[in-house]
């Protein structure tokens, strides 16, 4: 025999209540790490920015690891 009909409705509920918390914590994440990456991306450009203003042109040569 068949669950009671509301009892269907409120498991499904109690699901997608559960799902929409999930979502919205893996957004919160995602907004947090694109911050981030913004964040990071902007450093980047405005030191990329500087060594293109001091005409010093940057090669891989020059960005050795200090074990060289």
């Amino acid at each position: 025999m068949d669950a009671d009909p509301i009892e269907r409705i409120e498991t499904k509920i109690a699901f997608l209540e559960r799902a929409i918390a999930e979502c919205g914590d893996v957004i919160f994440r995602q907004h947090r790490d694109i911050d981030a990456l913004r964040e990071q991306f902007a450093s980047l450009t405005a030191r990329l920015q500087a060594y293109e203003e001091n005409g010093t042109p940057r090669t891989i040569q020059d960005e050795r690891p200090p074990h060289y």
